[in-house]
């Protein structure tokens, strides 16, 4: 059972934190990318794809979190996530060495360290990982260059099947992970900084997030309006599903 012993400590210092200057010359002139979606959507494959190309980089987060033991393989730092100490991860946040940290379910601290982006940049390479909506909030007040992708299945129809796919799950699992996806729909609707992606069969996924990423300038806005309005449909679909199960 994960449990923060300094949790104030990290309530306090999050309140109002700030990446040193030190840090900020690190990201300045970084390409950073940050996939979101819903359950499904299938923004970590298009990920594992886009890793294959060497001018990407990927991401690994800083945890608190206890490693944990997967089908009797214990996890490895500098694999899935750095595994730090409270006490590491709080003095790289009153240093300014962290990009964005988050508290999850007052358990654990999990974050991107700066480090991490001057690994991509020591090598001219483009920074990506995935992340939810609270954690590109915080990344976007301190590096409002980043691109911010949002995955969406080809339709709800679709989206349902993916996920039955992947096997059975609680009921209540289930749920939480609907209410996940209205509440990280909402969001990425509300904010004009995420560019949605239809994501439909992989290998054309993967080159359109590579033309995003490298060529924004290209991006087309009918298609990003048609984006839109699949989100919107999806998401009005997901509350109504909530509703008739409640």
């Amino acid at each position: 059972m994960n449990k923060l012993e300094y949790l104030k400590d990290f309530q306090d210092i999050l309140t109002d934190y700030h990446v040193s200057e030190a840090g900020k010359k690190v990201i300045t002139n970084t390409t950073l990318v940050l996939c979101s979606g819903a359950t499904a959507s299938g923004r970590n494959t298009i990920i594992r794809e886009l890793l294959k190309d060497p001018k990407y980089y990927y991401i690994i987060s800083d945890t608190t979190r206890i490693p944990r033991v997967n089908d009797g393989v214990p996890e490895e730092s500098g694999v899935t996530y750095w595994f730090r100490t409270e006490k590491q991860m709080l003095d790289d946040l009153k240093k300014g060495k962290m990009l964005e940290a988050e508290i999850i379910h007052q358990q654990q601290v999990s974050g991107m360290s700066v480090r991490e982006i001057a690994k991509a940049k020591e090598h001219n390479q483009i920074a990506i990982t995935d992340a939810d909506s609270g954690g590109v909030k915080i990344v976007m007040s301190e590096k409002p260059d980043t691109t911010c992708l949002f995955f969406l299945p080809p339709s709800f129809k679709e989206w349902q099947q993916r996920i039955r796919k992947r096997g059975e799950m609680p009921e209540a699992e289930r749920v939480r992970r609907f209410k996940t996806a209205v509440r990280e729909l909402k969001t990425a609707l509300k904010h004009d900084y995420y560019k949605f992606v239809i994501n439909g069969t992989i290998p054309e996924t993967v080159k359109l997030v590579d033309c995003m990423i490298t060529k924004p300038e290209v991006i087309d806005v009918t298609e990003q309006a048609r984006a839109r309005e699949l989100a919107q449909n999806i998401l009005e679909k997901t509350e109504q599903l909530l509703a008739k199960i409640r």
